[in-house]
């Protein structure tokens, strides 16, 4: 990959992730984990939950801040460093993304199918919120951009990587 492009890819990875950010602080700050309950119903139902919903995003969250942390580094740098680069976009795969389509709380699963038929591939567990279901679908959009994005290093750099050490 050329630099160039290397270089595009890490801006447009930081501008999408530093908007993931913004869009799921400003979601934290203003829900409640009682709010969330109160709105759909039955509280020992949906307690737990949201709960682990809620724990998910704040695990995304931090996730993302520290990759567009490190993008931002490696964008600011004098001298561009290819090496350091790469493996910030690989760990934007393996933690940012990764933790966005299987969260730890199980609260809801990617349905591959549904984006052949132009539906939401995002099906959740139990019905949630409208802020909440809106906030996961628009992520769902920006996460599916930088799946396909950086695709090439799920594979290519551990490769690229192997080949050094031998």
């Amino acid at each position: 990959m050329s630099v160039t492009h290397l270089k595009q890819l890490c801006e447009e990875t930081y501008t999408k992730l530093k908007r993931v950010s913004m869009d799921l602080e400003r979601f934290l700050n203003q829900v409640t984990l009682t709010g969330l309950i109160e709105k759909s119903g039955d509280p020992e139902e949906y307690e737990t939950y949201y709960r682990s919903y809620l724990s998910d995003l704040r695990h995304l969250l931090v996730y993302c801040e520290n990759a567009s942390e490190r993008l931002g580094v490696a964008l600011r740098r004098t001298k561009f460093d290819e090496e350091y680069a790469e493996e910030v976009l690989y760990q934007v795969y393996h933690t940012c993304i990764t933790n966005f389509y299987y969260p730890k709380g199980e609260v809801y699963d990617e349905d591959g199918r549904q984006a052949y038929t132009n539906g939401d591939a995002i099906v959740f567990r139990k019905e949630v919120t409208p802020e909440l279901k809106q906030l996961t679908l628009s992520l769902s959009k920006v996460f599916e951009q930088l799946r396909e994005a950086l695709y090439y290093y799920e594979n290519d750099y551990i490769a690229k990587r192997r080949m050094q050490k031998i």
